[in-house]
């Protein structure tokens, strides 16, 4: 199989992957392929699509900023209209025939005298290409827990990311495994067609009220013609969702009001104080993800729902046991379990200089000079790579940040006719030190186990400041931070 020779390859066709495309068209660096592993574009937007599935950031922010989108139909756009979205961005575009699907790349190594990557896919295609780009994001490998005795199980198993919709629900008892962001989503759509739900809570979250309404034609009209009004209208969400950074980093106390807000939402909706005392979450509110919905806690008042909170003692063969020794008779488990957020790019193996491969570097924690380079991993660029997810705003004005920085990376080994540049120890060190001190002061810090830390006890997922401060910091790239390597 002949190798594919392109200047920059780019991995995943999400926001990251597709943004970072159509900037390098627009800048004239066309010489590029995107490799994408599922067989259409889409990212997480395509891998989610149980039923239920939405944003929880407001439409008006979830777009890019060169292509809005004026017809959302909900304040809160539905995983169907955000997929769509990244296809049209796709067409309009043009991207299709840089874009190899079915083409998951399982390690990309760097050979330093001829300054390129050489990646292959699980075909056994090879790419060559000067400057690699992953945009595999935080949330593409599904997080299974490891439940004993699951292989022993007789019935039906999936991951809310790996959604079987040929299955039929209706009439099955089911098991929920988790209550994170997917499972509040997908609970309340598949309990009125199953004969029972038991949903498997090990930690209860905050659920604020979500404030959702369908957009009125008249006001998708008024987008459409008015770009300006447009414009207005995601700027007023921006700063009130950037205000929200104060209760997450720096004044905790700011976040009472929020707290009060869900003890509110819950009291209105669950009358059984029993059931109100199993939602009521043992540690403070921002920790864990806070997460949005008005028809969660309604499905607990079906007969056919219960909230269990006794642990799994096993899975049995047609059932699970808890470990007071009570049985629940299932025939379908679902995992609600969420992404293996702290494992970027698993499971690819990228090795840099000298053999170094990104697990042995990122042994400790994953950790990244502005969570976009690593030493030792020249011209290699992550986008949504370590600390740059959010509590409070849009990854799309994140990773709008990051392609800024890496087309202006690009720009300085072309215009520079450098063979590669290679990111200095110090810089990552400082900026991961200064991170990690800010971190130390936010709510993720407090009383909790959440997605955002890894074994460790390390949180390599949460930017912990302003989105306009990182937007500052990635506006320029400064080569003073970074061992340039002239071509011969």
């Amino acid at each position: 199989m002949q190798t594919l020779i392109k200047d920059i390859a780019i991995i995943g066709t999400g926001f990251g992957g597709l943004g970072m495309a159509i900037k390098l068209k627009q800048a004239g660096h066309d010489d590029f392929v995107i490799l994408e592993k599922g067989a259409s574009s889409g990212g997480c937007w395509r891998e989610n699509s149980y039923p239920g599935a939405a944003c929880d950031v407001p439409s008006l922010l979830y777009s890019f900023s060169f292509e809005p989108k004026t017809d959302w139909s909900r304040a809160f756009a539905p995983q169907p209209e955000i997929e769509a979205y990244l296809q049209h961005c796709e067409n309009k575009y043009q991207l299709s025939n840089k874009i190899q699907f079915n083409s998951e790349v399982v390690n990309a190594v760097f050979d330093a005298e001829a300054g390129r990557w050489l990646l292959t896919t699980v075909t056994g295609q090879q790419i060559s290409a000067r400057i690699f780009i992953s945009a595999c994001g935080q949330l593409s490998q599904p997080a299974i827990p490891q439940l004993k005795g699951i292989e022993n199980f007789n019935g039906k198993v999936m991951h809310s990311a790996r959604w079987d919709h040929e299955y039929n629900l209706k009439g099955k008892k089911v098991a929920v495994i988790g209550t994170g962001a997917s499972a509040i989503q997908f609970v309340p759509e598949i309990a009125h067609e199953v004969e029972s739900l038991h949903v498997m809570q090990r930690s209860a979250p905050y659920i604020l009220p979500k404030p959702d309404r369908a957009y009125s034609d008249k006001e998708k009209q008024r987008f459409k013609s008015s770009p300006l009004w447009q414009k207005l209208c995601r700027l007023g969400v921006y700063l009130t969702h950037e205000s929200r950074a104060l209760g997450f980093t720096q004044f905790q106390q700011l976040m009472r009001a929020s707290q009060a807000k869900c003890a509110q939402h819950m009291r209105k909706t669950i009358k059984d104080p029993d059931l109100r005392k199993k939602f009521t979450p043992d540690y403070n509110i921002g920790c864990k993800r806070v997460l949005i919905s008005n028809n969660y806690y309604p499905a607990f008042t079906q007969a056919n729902v219960s909230l269990e909170t006794e642990s799994i003692e096993t899975i049995e063969g047609n059932g699970i046991k808890l470990k007071n020794g009570r049985e629940i008779e299932v025939d379908t488990l679902i995992y609600g379990t969420g992404f293996k957020a702290t494992e970027f790019l698993t499971p690819m193996e990228v090795t840099g200089l000298r053999g170094k491969t990104l697990n042995q570097e990122w042994h400790k924690g994953a950790e990244a000079y502005l969570g976009i380079t690593v030493k030792d991993f020249p011209n290699f660029f992550m986008l949504y790579g370590p600390n740059t997810n959010l509590g409070h705003s849009s990854i799309v004005y994140m990773l709008e940040s990051q392609i800024h920085y890496i087309l202006k990376a690009v720009e300085t080994l072309k215009a520079d006719n450098l063979k590669y540049l290679n990111v200095k120890a110090q810089p990552q060190i400082e900026f991961n030190q200064h991170v990690q001190d800010k971190l130390k002061n936010t709510v993720w810090e407090n009383n909790c186990i959440s997605w955002y830390k890894n074994s460790e006890g390390k949180n390599t997922v949460n930017w912990p400041d302003f989105t306009f401060k990182y937007r500052s910091q990635t506006r320029q790239i400064d080569l003073n931070d970074y061992h340039l390597v002239p071509s011969k």
